[in-house]
């Protein structure tokens, strides 16, 4: 296992496209949920411990060989909104893009194959997990860490907040972040012998909303 290739994956330079995307904060901020440092630091732990949690639990899953056709309808079953859907299979097929160059792998080649149109972004990042030669706890690490970092990243821009603050937030929400990451494995482990139902559904009804009020805006930042 290398230490090098979870600090690749991790990076938000890597290019799977997630700078495209704000994670739900520019309708957020446009409703006024988000205005400074603190209200993103609720609106990132609020996320994490919902969807978040949701797509580290798939990562970690598909990390740990579960089938990722089956990965990608539990994630299809715990995304009510059309918009989030569309903007999942977009990031994963740019996430695989990114992970076949950079790890080549046959089960990465297998799963391009089977699925042309793209799936959920968190099975990919399993996949790609695997593909590097990292675990399932550094699947749902990345998946995890990637649903609050794109969000405080955003709105830097967003909202011209200090860079410094926002930073802040994240590493504020360390503890949060272990404590899903760890579930999400035990999660993931569970889902091997018990299958994908196990896997935590939790609801995140105002960032599903958002997501569909976003995608009918004539101007927007981000993709979603």
């Amino acid at each position: 296992m290398s230490r090098a290739a979870l600090l690749v994956l991790a990076d938000g330079r890597f290019p799977a496209g997630g700078h495209a995307h704000s994670g739900g904060a520019e309708a957020a901020v446009r409703a006024g949920h988000i205005t400074d440092a603190a209200s993103l630091e609720e609106f990132c732990r609020g996320r994490l411990h919902t969807s978040g949690a949701v797509a580290a639990s798939l990562a970690a899953a598909a990390s740990l060989g579960v089938d990722p056709g089956e990965l990608d309808l539990a994630a299809d079953a715990r995304t009510p909104s059309p918009a989030l859907r569309v903007a999942a299979r977009r990031l994963g097929r740019q996430l695989m893009r990114a992970a076949r160059a950079t790890w080549p792998h046959p089960e990465l080649d297998a799963l391009a194959r089977r699925f042309p149109k793209g799936v959920h972004q968190p099975v990919v990042m399993g996949l790609t997990a695997r593909a590097a030669g990292l675990g399932p706890l550094d699947a749902a690490y990345c998946s995890a860490y990637e649903g609050v970092s794109g969000p405080a990243t955003a709105v830097v821009r967003l909202l011209s907040l200090d860079p410094f603050d926002a930073t802040g937030v994240l590493a504020r929400l360390a503890p949060d972040l272990d404590r899903v990451a760890r579930d999400a494995v035990d999660a993931g482990r569970a889902a091997v012998t018990e299958g994908v139902d196990v896997l935590p559904a939790r609801s995140a009804p105002l960032l599903e909303i958002g997501a569909e009020a976003h995608a009918a805006w004539a101007v927007r930042l981000f993709a979603s």
